[in-house]
């Protein structure tokens, strides 16, 4: 059975039409608030167009409106009587693909829009190997503009099976893909079924959506809490120690380790905004307090004993380098995981993902701007890490340039490219 909330990010080539797609679903499905669309209506008035233009609702900022990009990831909000859903709403310049990677991280689906003029592209590969990395479960394919192809059957089905070969070769399955002929513009199969697809049998759009089943990431860890937040009032001795609850589930009377130090203790009380409680799950923002006077500081990790992750100086990584200036060994970072920041340096640069070509080559001498690659880093101070696969919060990092806060990097802990390219990989290091 489908879970309340859905969490899903939509990705694309530029032009694919994915901000009218959205401004679609958000006006279909009724989410959009009068004073909203009554400036999309008066702007698309202004414009000398007849029917409102919907990618107004969703390109937010003036100035991006009027280069006809957007630039950032935005988060939007609707519901529907079958459910919830949180969209995450990506760019599609090949240089704005640390969005797609942000919105992709958390989501439990993706939307991926394909021009039906134009077919699979090198972004649309792009696009798809970041979601495979990251571990999102189940795609839909939505094959957009289709009425300047006439709703073609023959196009969207020599589209469908380009996409499907090659998802399949990142190690999806049949049943995890849909592909849906639509137009965005038009609204046909988006919200509603359309009569001009009399050949077409699978779901709309918003069918699809309604209906995905919810897969969980990773396994059952324990508890994965990391402190971003020491809580003290001298007057009262109350010492109590926030975060949210990243996996598992914590109880008053828990043991619990603090990590990286090791040490054990319980918990004395679950404090929230709404007061005390003896129970927190998965999600929760809470204040923990402890039985002992341990010393607890932001960026620790509280765990369940015997459960915990491994705590390290090493990271065998795999990450997506975001910057234009190439990465060599020795290279110099930040390192965020977690609550924690800690000084980071590139040992080795083991491998390199050509989503393009689906291979993997050994050991390069620079990582591009855009590149999937397999690394070895070396951190200051030692960090509690899970595979990605066993735990997001715990398994993903971030690398910033300490010379001007700039996100460099975003990776994850393990090798999923063994997951993903099994066969590839292996011949590989055989070779």
């Amino acid at each position: 059975m489908s879970t309340d909330l859905l969490r899903m990010v939509t990705a694309g080539s530029v032009d694919d039409g994915k901000s009218t797609l959205v401004g679609r679903l958000l006006y279909d499905t009724k989410s959009v608030q009068s004073d909203q669309l009554e400036a999309v209506l008066r702007t698309s008035a202004e414009r000398g167009l007849t029917d409102p233009d919907l990618s107004l609702l969703v390109d937010g900022l003036r100035a991006e409106r009027e280069q006809g990009i957007t630039i950032d990831v935005a988060y939007r909000y609707f519901a529907t009587k079958r459910r919830s859903f949180v969209l995450a709403d990506t760019p599609g310049h090949v240089q704005y693909l640390r969005n797609t990677a942000t919105g992709a991280s958390t989501a439990q689906h993706a939307v991926l829009l394909v021009d039906a003029r134009k077919g699979m592209l090198p972004q649309t590969r792009r696009h798809l190997a970041v979601m495979a990395l990251l571990g999102v479960p189940t795609i839909t394919f939505a094959v957009n503009k289709l009425d300047l192809m006439d709703f073609s059957r023959e196009v969207h089905e020599s589209i469908t099976a380009d996409l499907v070969a090659y998802t399949r070769s990142l190690g999806y399955l049949d049943e995890d893909l849909v592909s849906v002929p639509l137009s965005a513009l038009t609204g046909d199969n988006v919200v509603l079924r359309s009569e001009r697809t009399p050949w077409y049998e699978g779901p709309t759009l918003l069918d699809r959506l309604e209906s995905v089943e919810q897969e969980p990431h990773g396994r059952d860890v324990g508890l994965r809490l990391a402190v971003q937040y020491v809580v003290r009032d001298r007057a009262t001795d109350y010492r109590g120690y926030a975060g949210q609850v990243a996996a598992g589930r914590v109880a008053v009377g828990d043991e619990v380790v603090v990590l990286p130090e090791g040490r054990t203790t319980t918990v004395a009380g679950i404090d929230t905004p709404d007061g005390a409680v003896w129970s927190a799950d998965t999600g929760a923002a809470v204040t923990l307090r402890l039985a002992d006077d341990l010393d607890v500081s932001r960026g620790d990790l509280l765990a369940t004993p015997g459960r915990a992750p491994a705590v390290t100086h090493e990271l065998d990584a795999t990450m997506c380098w975001l910057a234009e200036t190439p990465l060599r060994p020795g290279g110099r970072l930040r390192l965020k995981h977690g609550t924690r920041t800690t000084g980071a340096m590139v040992t080795d640069l083991v491998a390199l993902f050509d989503e393009q070509r689906l291979t993997v080559s050994g050991a390069p001498e620079t990582i591009t701007a855009g590149s999937i690659a397999r690394v070895r880093l070396r951190v200051a101070d030692p960090l509690p890490v899970d595979d990605y696969t066993a735990c997001k919060a715990t398994g993903a990092f971030l690398l910033i340039d300490p010379t001007d806060g700039s996100t460099v990097a975003a990776g994850l802990h393990g090798d999923p490219l063994h997951r993903m390219l099994p066969t590839v990989v292996a011949a590989e290091e055989a070779a």
